[in-house]
This record gives C-alpha cells, sequence and structure tokens, in this order.
C-alpha cells in the first residue's frame, strides 16, 4: 500500500482519482481550497482526509507519490516544496493510465458539451448488460451514486477532458487514455485560459484520434462541421456517424428523432431501429443517448437491450436536477456554463411547462466566461427563458448588464448574491420552474433560495 497525496483533490475528476486509488488499496490524502458537493460528499463518504490550503507543509508526513492537479501552478508554496523535495509525483491522467487503464478495454467520451452525462448513459447501458465497467464520471451518476469505481475487466468508461493535464504538461488530459472506443460529440471553443482558438482545440482532438487502434471505432457526430473537419486531416480507426433530432444527417449516419416520451433511432437509410422511452428531457439528451447507444454496441450490447435498459436511467447529479418544489416553484441545478450548452438546458426545460415561466439563473464563473469570449453569444442563449437572472462573479472581465441590456428587461443583471436572493424571492411565483447554472457552487443559493420559498409558504398558510 501506498500514501498517495492529491493536491487540488476537490475537482469532479481528481475526486475520481481518490475514489480509485482508494480502491485499489492505497492511503489517501489531499489538499484543496474550497470543496463543495456532491465531490465533498464523497470524499467525506470514503473517509479520505483532507488538508485545506496550499501551504508548503501539505506534504508533511512526506507520501510516497503526489498526483497533481491541473488547478496547480507555479508559485503555490506546496508546489515549490514538491520540486524542491524530490517526491515522486505525475499527473492524475497519467496516474489513471498506469495504474487503473492499462490492459483494459478503454471507452472514452469526448467533446466540448453533454461529456458527463454521455459517460455516464454508457457506464450504464454496459452495467445493464451485466459487464460491471469501472468508470471515471465528472459528476455523479444517479444510478452509481459514485463518480468512480474499478469495475470488473476488461471495460473502463471514461470522461474524456479536453482541458490541460498539469502545469508540467500542457497536453489535453484525454492523450493519455489510448481508447479502444472513442466517442466523439461535438467540437466548440471553449477554454479560452488555455486555448488560442478552435483549430488548438482541433488540434489537440486530433492527437486523441491518433491514439485510437485501427482495430477500435470512433462514434462521431456527423452533424458537426468542426469534427469532420479534424477528422479529415486524418484518421486510422473506423468511424461511425450519427445525428441527432433535426440535424441534417449525413449518409451514412444514425440518427435520432424525437417522439411521445422519448425518440426512435434510425438507421442511415432512416428506417427505425428502436425505440427509447425515458425520463431524459431535450433533443440533447437523445443525441447523448445514441451516442453511448452506438459505443456501447461496439462492447457487444445491442441497440435493443440498451432501449430497454435507458427506461429506468435515473440522470446525473447537477444535469437537469431537480433540487425541490417550494410554494409551487421547481428548482432545477444545471452545470451549463458554454451558450450551446446554456440554450440546450433551457430548450429541454421547457418542455411541458403549458403556460407557466421558465426562469434561468445563470452563474457565468468559468475562465472561458470571465474573460468575455462567450459575452456577445450570451443573450441569445438564454432567449428561451421568459425570465433571466444573471449574477456578476468578481473578477468578470466584462460589463454584464452593458452587453445584456440589450436583452431588455426580460434579463436581469445583479452584482451581490444576497440581492440575486432577494429578488427572486421577491419575484418568482407559483407554477415558474426556475434553472439555477454554474459550474460551481453557486454560493449555496440553490439550498437557500429553496429554504426561502419553503419559508415564504409557511408564512402565507399562517
Amino acid at each position: 500500500m501506498m500514501h498517495i497525496h492529491i493536491l487540488g483533490i476537490g475537482g469532479t475528476f481528481m475526486a475520481g482519482i481518490a475514489a480509485l486509488a482508494r480502491a485499489l488499496g492505497h492511503r489517501v490524502t489531499g489538499s484543496d481550497r474550497a470543496l463543495y458537493p456532491p465531490m465533498s460528499t464523497q470524499l467525506a463518504q470514503l473517509g479520505i482526509e483532507i488538508i485545506e490550503g496550499y501551504e508548503h507543509d501539505r506534504l508533511d508526513p512526506a507520501p510516497d507519490c503526489v498526483v497533481v492537479g491541473n488547478v496547480m501552478r507555479r508559485g503555490l508554496p506546496v508546489i515549490e516544496r514538491l520540486l524542491d523535495s524530490g517526491l515522486a509525483y505525475c499527473s492524475g491522467p497519467e496516474w489513471l493510465a498506469r495504474e487503473v487503464l492499462r490492459d483494459r478495454w478503454t471507452l472514452a467520451v469526448a467533446g466540448t458539451h453533454g461529456k458527463t452525462t454521455t459517460t455516464s448513459i454508457l457506464a450504464f447501458l454496459l452495467e445493464s448488460a451485466g459487464l460491471r465497467p469501472g468508470f471515471l464520471v465528472g459528476g455523479i451518476p444517479a444510478d452509481f451514486e459514485t463518480s468512480a469505481r474499478l469495475g470488473d475487466a476488461p471495460f473502463f468508461v471514461v470522461e474524456a477532458d479536453e482541458y490541460d493535464t498539469a502545469f508540467f504538461d500542457k497536453r489535453s488530459k484525454f492523450v493519455h487514455y489510448r481508447p479502444r472506443t472513442l466517442i466523439l460529440g461535438n467540437l466548440e471553443f471553449d477554454h479560452a485560459d488555455i486555448f488560442d482558438d478552435l483549430a488548438a482545440i482541433q488540434r489537440q482532438f486530433h492527437h486523441l484520434v491518433r491514439t485510437v487502434p485501427g482495430s477500435g471505432l470512433i462514434v462521431a457526430n456527423g452533424g458537426d462541421a468542426a469534427l469532420e473537419t479534424m477528422l479529415a486531416t486524418g484518421c486510422w480507426t473506423p468511424v461511425e456517424r450519427f445525428t441527432g433530432p433535426g440535424a441534417t444527417a449525413p449518409a451514412p449516419a444514425c440518427a435520432a428523432r424525437m417522439a411521445p416520451g422519448g425518440f426512435e433511432v434510425l438507421d442511415p437509410d432512416g428506417r427505425p431501429l428502436v425505440s427509447v422511452r425515458w425520463s431524459m428531457p431535450g433533443a440533447h439528451n437523445a443525441e447523448n443517448a445514441l451516442a453511448a447507444m452506438l459505443a456501447a454496441r461496439h462492447a457487444g450490447v445491442p441497440l435493443e437491450a440498451s432501449a430497454r435498459a435507458l427506461a429506468s436511467f435515473r440522470g446525473v447529479t447537477r444535469r437537469q436536477e431537480w433540487i425541490g418544489t417550494a410554494d409551487g416553484v421547481e428548482l432545477f441545478d444545471d452545470f451549463a456554463h458554454h451558450p450551446t450548452a446554456i440554450a440546450r438546458t433551457l430548450e429541454a426545460m421547457r418542455g411541458g411547462l403549458a403556460g407557466r415561466r421558465l426562469v434561468a439563473v445563470l452563474e457565468p464563473r468559468s475562465n472561458t466566461m470571465r474573460m468575455g469570449v462567450h459575452a456577445k453569444t450570451l443573450a441569445a442563449s438564454l432567449a428561451t427563458a421568459d425570465r433571466a437572472y444573471v449574477h456578476v462573479p468578481a473578477g468578470l472581465g466584462w460589463d454584464a448588464a452593458g452587453v445584456l441590456g440589450a436583452a431588455g428587461e426580460r434579463v436581469r443583471v445583479c452584482a451581490e448574491l444576497a440581492g440575486l436572493e432577494a429578488i427572486l424571492l421577491q419575484e418568482l411565483r407559483a407554477g415558474d420552474r426556475v434553472v439555477l447554472m454554474s459550474n460551481g457552487s453557486f454560493g449555496g443559493l440553490h439550498r437557500r433560495l429553496l429554504e426561502g420559498l419553503r419559508a415564504r409558504e409557511r408564512s402565507e398558510t399562517e
């Protein structure tokens, strides 16, 4: 047994690494700054000791190996101590590839949006087929209640992130995984803090494509022009294309078509193959599911079996997750932080409202959002909502009020979180469906708003 210390343990990926290391029998400790659910809850349940902060003494007593998260930077006391000490260290993706993925059939899910949901669906489909896969997901699938597990050989499903690996390895995380089955869901410009343009991201995706064996399979969104351009630069693996509902399907490609209570899977000639009835709303979720079904088929799971299994798929935490209803107001939590993801989430959440209001509450917290890269398209992404409230987090590098002012009174910008809470409690009304969107904790607004609505409900009945 080794003592492994994880720097940046509270991130979704690194918390999964912690769970896998514990399952392998290692003693695991970690350091981070602010932690929040669901990963803080998972780490607590694992009994992992966490030391807050990044001071130099976080490596006392000296561990056998330090796994370094990509949030770590030169100049942090613990990093300078690590480099001076001579202790063994590696990145999270490197550790995963060496200690877990070696000699396994890796199924990787890459793309700008939908990775967590698609990875969760794929793991669920393999599980439903009795294959007991291992997995590492950037969230917690409701059907597993953990973000990572070792599972049984040979299959391991991993969410393949294009963000950089570590301060000492600027390649994308996913180049370490060497998948046999690869899903390419979509490709847009994001992560402007590390990529200069879309071409730079396409280059990293092509590095990933270069690692897939000729005996493997790439399941690619045929309706995504950026992916097609990237694949055209060289591909040595069979490609099976798919498209989501409403997309213009290239030939040949499987397609998803929306149907009451779910969707249908069509073959490349447009003939129905299977029907799926499930609880997940929206065309984007049908697209995610189709990609997962095709990848599962490569691992030996027939489409018919996957279609039956999806009827009981329960979703993922923080992906259109219902968190409560109070005083007639429904509250949902979602991770959406890119304009495309925001728009798709709101389109899905509008289903079944029948005249009720859809309210979006957004925190543009990601590094790319803070830089203002997507500022000009943000208002359009909120267009499906009847009302939208945008919180301005500290360090936002653009004038949110000025940029979003063109949307009129339908969009309101709030600088103070407490003020935003007060406004929402005053303006929300029975029948509203509220979607709170942030890639962080949103300052606990979800819980505070639910408690405030419950208090309002009690006062109205007294």
